[in-house]
């Protein structure tokens, strides 16, 4: 019962300070206030892009290797000349890897036409995604359908006219409804719409079905040169369950290079990328970022922590004659510390609190203006909050000290 009166006359006495000196006390809180804020905001930020990463990353295929011309990752001395001359991924490539993997549970091969219309009757798309791929696309990308269905086997081997499209195109050419097995004309040629992808927005790496056309890599023969550097052409193979995405590379390296009759000792004249490349780069950003973020708001909590003690000062010096009165009556040094010292970490609590208020609302208006998820992990309020208690605690000890060892006799005559 005593350590509960303790505490309930401390936290009394903390919002006495807040209420009869507003002003200065609002002002001393401001750096803790200020403090919690960064601090919470900027470890938010980076969950939220490491959520949104990990989204797009997952889109990617977290467990699959692409076999490209080029690198995804690049440094000052970047040779581009030398990566100019290789070869684009060639469907020989792809059928030998997909006869010959015994990491992969699935080999796709894409294409990519960026930029190209589309027309339904009297209505066109413009600037529409047109992706060509074989069978296995849906089993190493990420994507859910709102309507219809995927390719059988039996579509991508007979090159057949069909198409899914994206949740975009079908709201601008069909606003009635009623998509699947209607035609439009892409490329000269009018194809069956089978499916429509479900609405997902862009991720971090700039990707989006939702403006995107896929098509049979088989049909797209009929249109292009599926082997053409103009349209990107990658192999996508993802392992199997159990295996790391380092296992497939480890498979994949050695495999193109018996496919190309690379010779031992020469370089390899293909590039395996892994999504988890981008995000472990990213990584390295977002450490920075936290301790940035712990800096700038150290710095401020520091400032916070130098005007609670202040505030804890002059309520020893206020509050000296109480002090003495307390201990004439029997108060020991430990219960005149401990009533300051948790002063302290109310008012440090306070100003987190208001911090985290701020942290709340700005969440809410940027998701409500940006349409962003913003991760507001409970361990991150925690970790706020234990700061402003540790703060507390540092800058209140001294004045509850100096108020514990106050001789009663001289407090009580103190005016």
């Amino acid at each position: 019962m005593l350590i509960f009166r303790l505490i309930f006359e401390s936290i009394r006495f903390a919002f006495d300070a807040l209420r009869q000196n507003k002003l200065r006390t609002i002002l001393s809180l401001l750096g803790v206030t200020i403090g919690i804020f960064t601090v919470i905001s900027v470890f938010s930020a980076v969950d939220t892009l490491r959520g949104n990463l990990q989204k797009s990353v997952n889109k990617l295929g977290g467990n699959s290797v692409y076999v490209n011309k080029w690198p995804w990752l690049g440094g000052e001395d970047f040779p581009w000349w030398k990566y100019l001359q290789r070869p684009n991924p060639k469907l020989r490539d792809f059928n030998e890897l997909q006869r010959r993997s015994q990491t992969a549970v699935a080999v796709s091969y894409e294409i990519g036409m960026g930029g190209r219309t589309i027309k339904y009757l009297d209505k066109t798309a413009e600037g529409v995604q047109i992706n060509a791929v074989t069978q296995d696309h849906n089993k190493v990308s990420d994507f859910d359908l709102a309507q219809g269905r995927y390719f059988t086997d039996i579509d991508s081997r007979t090159g057949a006219p069909v198409a899914l499209i994206g949740f975009d195109i079908a709201s601008n050419l069909f606003p009635q409804g009623n998509v699947i097995g209607k035609q439009i004309k892409l490329k000269g040629r009018y194809v069956t719409i089978i499916g429509v992808f479900a609405k997902e927005g862009k991720d971090l790496f700039g990707n989006s079905n939702d403006n995107t056309v896929l098509i049979p890599l088989s049909f797209a023969k009929d249109l292009v040169d599926v082997e053409s550097d103009n349209y990107q052409p990658t192999i996508i193979v993802k392992g199997k369950p159990g295996l790391t995405d380092l296992d497939v590379e480890s498979e994949l390296e050695g495999l193109m290079r018996s496919i190309r009759r690379i010779k031992p000792g020469e370089e390899d004249n293909f590039s395996l990328n892994r999504a988890t490349l981008i995000s472990n780069q990213l990584d390295k950003l977002f450490s920075f970022l936290h301790v940035a973020g712990l800096i700038i708001g150290g710095f401020s909590i520091l400032v916070g922590g130098f005007g609670i003690a202040n505030i804890m000062f002059v309520s020893v010096k206020e509050r000296t004659n109480i002090i003495g009165i307390q201990k004439s009556l029997g108060a020991k040094n430990y219960f005149i510390l401990l009533q300051f010292l948790i002063e302290a970490i109310v008012l440090c609590i306070v100003g987190g609190l208001v911090g985290l208020g701020l942290v709340y609302l700005c969440t809410i208006l940027v998701s409500a203006f940006a349409n962003i998820d913003i991760v507001l992990d409970f361990s991150n309020i925690l970790f706020g909050m234990s700061i402003a208690v540790v703060i507390g605690i540092i800058s209140g000890i001294i004045p509850a000290y100096s108020a514990s060892r106050l001789d009663p006799v001289e407090a009580i005559r103190t005016n």
